[in-house]
């Protein structure tokens, strides 16, 4: 059998790179920040993230492939196709499953990014499979080049993504990892040859372009949606910057009387059904408890009907800082400092309370407040 000559529209290759791209930057803002929320919202998150990244691997696939150009008339097998996508998706939940439910090391990160190398490649050859009428054949040089790429691009990828967890890593971790999906596709390309056959093996039904474009088309369409919503974080003002307004709003003058030192924070706690306060300085940290958080003081543990969300908005500007999605705490009773693999230790001199926790992700605003 004679190899066909073969081309590409360099108009689907380039749109095939953007959907690799606008995939990879949906997924990794999704796991953003992670770490500080619960265990139902982190598995939600990242079933979310692993459809916008393993969807936009199945997309970028096959609008690539809608620009392959060969001499005869071919079709796709549709449960092929379709078996194609799942694979992608949960290869790459399980890669954020262990990056997000286990403790993150360089071993993690290289786990990580091999599952989701290797899915890549599983998409890659399953939805080439797919085809009917013409037969795509492959070397052992292409295959292996095409595993080693895949495998190092992949964890490069994720290696950037999850080694600084902020906005500027996150863009440079969605342009290896659009490159290295857009990479491994014609890597692996270069490296088949495809010839005419006559038997169809169908698992499923026939798909022509024509179909599969339109199918292309719609989850591309679903992927610009979910870029748009996860680029507003990027473009969007800092947490603490203020619009120019015609008339100042009220909500912020006690915000502003606060950071002046003028009016002290109160923080209300309940005691034998009455409603007391105590001032944000005496507290040496903030501990949630459900829907509602413990305030710790020099002697006393105090029960307070804030929940730690609210007590992280209403405090702000106050001497407390959040250093664990459970904890707030006042650096001015810190006694000691431990810093551990991936996380760290605040260690106090307090009646009810010894020490807390600090999560990866607050380790440096913690040193940075300590000044260690």
């Amino acid at each position: 059998m004679e190899p066909l000559d073969f081309s590409h529209s360099p108009m689907l290759v380039i749109a095939s790179l953007f959907v690799a791209l606008m995939s990879g930057f949906t997924g990794l803002s999704l796991t953003q920040g992670l770490s500080q929320r619960s265990i139902e919202q982190r598995k939600i998150l990242i079933v979310l993230a692993a459809i916008a990244l393993g969807g936009g691997i199945w997309s970028m696939h096959f609008v690539a492939m809608l620009g392959l150009q060969l001499p005869i008339l071919f079709y796709y097998d549709a449960a092929i196709t379709l078996a194609s996508a799942l694979v992608a998706i949960l290869v790459v939940g399980l890669a954020l499953l262990i990056l997000h439910f286990w403790k993150r090391t360089r071993t993690t990160l290289v786990l990580a990014g091999t599952i989701v190398g290797l899915g890549v490649l599983a998409m890659h050859y399953l939805g080439m499979s797919a085809m009917e009428l013409c037969q795509a054949l492959y070397t052992p040089v292409g295959i292996a080049l095409s595993v080693i790429s895949s495998c190092v691009l992949n964890i490069a990828a994720f290696a950037i993504a999850y080694g600084n967890r902020s906005q500027r890593g996150i863009v440079v971790g969605t342009l290896f990892f659009g490159f290295a999906v857009f990479a491994v596709h014609f890597i692996a390309i270069s490296g088949t040859s495809f010839v005419e056959v006559d038997v169809l093996t169908e698992v499923g039904p026939l798909i022509s372009n024509e179909v599969l474009a339109i199918g292309v088309v719609l989850s591309s369409f679903v992927l610009c949606g979910a870029f748009l919503l996860t680029g507003v974080t990027v473009l969007a003002p800092p947490a603490g910057s203020r619009q120019v307004s015609a008339r100042p709003e009220p909500a912020l003058e006690p915000e502003t009387a606060t950071s002046a030192g003028t009016v002290p924070p109160q923080i209300p706690y309940e005691q034998e059904g009455r409603t007391l306060f105590v001032s944000t300085d005496a507290v040496a940290a903030i501990r949630a408890e459900g829907h509602y958080t413990h305030l710790y003081t020099a002697t006393d543990k105090l029960f307070c009907v804030w929940s730690i969300t609210e007590a992280t908005k209403r405090l702000a500007q106050g001497p407390l800082i959040k250093v664990h999605r459970s904890y707030l705490v006042n650096p001015a009773f810190v006694t000691g400092f431990e810093r551990l693999k991936d996380n760290g230790v605040c260690h106090f001199d307090v009646t009810h309370l010894k020490k807390v926790p600090v999560s990866r992700s607050r380790l440096r605003d913690v040193r940075d407040a300590l000044g260690v």
